[in-house]
């Protein structure tokens, strides 16, 4: 695993998105696009607004990209305000070039929801596997709606939702979290850790706990964010905030290997 420490959120940002871009370059001579996973939420504005400045830039192109988001509520369609491809086509897709054929999002308004999970998991494997997922942390650890508990092997399925889960989305329902559905569709644990790469982005004091499980503590289904320690390629990008409750050894570590991130530096190569 690596951590990546930067100053604050706008740096956490900007250096994941410039992550993303290199590896969308480095794949443009092969022969199958790059596939792409995505989170919705606020910890991924940032990069979506460095990512769309690097696009309108003409420093990075999205033809060749795919793209599969990792949940969606159960029983919103798609046009609904609140859901999640609304909020991809609102917040990211509508500013680049990629393909709408190419974006994927599970349809929450699907008749037959377990279908629907059967058959996201089959488009991701059709595609050739997800490159790299970018993905939130919840201040549970929770990664897209794998709440604790969640088995670190599972796949896409529908999954209850926690009432903390439901109260953090309320702003976006009126401040109400009765009027966040109850359960969604997800993306599981081992469908993330299928990828070649993950990537996660985590920002602000309220991430600092489930920060220091994630890195510091035991493999456990409670932080289910945990399952990056056996990833071969894990990356954490957090800013200072985040850093909170772990221990000054642990950060010391982290900075000697990667060292400070300077304003508008390229991501370094492989640890």
């Amino acid at each position: 695993m690596r951590l990546i420490i930067c100053r604050d959120y706008a740096q956490v940002s900007g250096w994941a998105a410039r992550y993303i871009a290199k590896r969308i370059k480095e794949t443009a001579g092969r022969d199958r696009p790059f596939v792409l996973g995505l989170p919705t939420g606020s910890s991924p504005l940032g990069t979506y607004r460095e990512l769309i400045d690097l696009h309108r830039k003409g420093e990075l192109s999205f033809s060749r990209v795919i793209s599969f988001n990792m949940d969606e509520y159960l029983g919103l369609p798609a046009g609904h305000p609140q859901s999640y491809r609304r909020f991809m086509e609102d917040n990211f897709f509508h500013a680049i070039d990629i393909d709408p054929k190419n974006t994927h999002v599970p349809d929450g308004s699907a008749p037959d929801p377990e279908a629907e999970c059967r058959s996201y998991e089959e488009a991701i494997a059709a595609a050739g596997g997800i490159d790299l997922f970018l993905g939130g942390m919840g201040s549970d650890g929770h990664i897209a709606f794998n709440e604790p508990g969640s088995s670190l092997q599972s796949r896409t399925r529908i999954k209850t939702l926690t009432t903390e889960t439901r109260r953090a989305n309320a702003r976006f329902f009126g401040g109400d979290p009765e009027k966040v559905p109850p359960t969604a569709l997800t993306v599981g644990i081992g469908t993330v850790m299928d990828a070649r790469e993950v990537l996660i982005i985590a920002s602000g004091y309220a991430k600092a706990r489930a920060l220091k499980a994630a890195v510091e503590g035991g493999l456990s289904h409670w932080w289910p964010l945990s399952c990056l320690q056996t990833h071969p390629k894990a990356i954490i990008v957090c800013d200072e905030e985040a850093l909170d409750e772990l221990r000054v050894g642990t950060v010391r570590y982290f900075k000697s290997l990667e060292g400070p991130v300077p304003e508008g530096s390229n991501p370094k190569g492989e640890r």
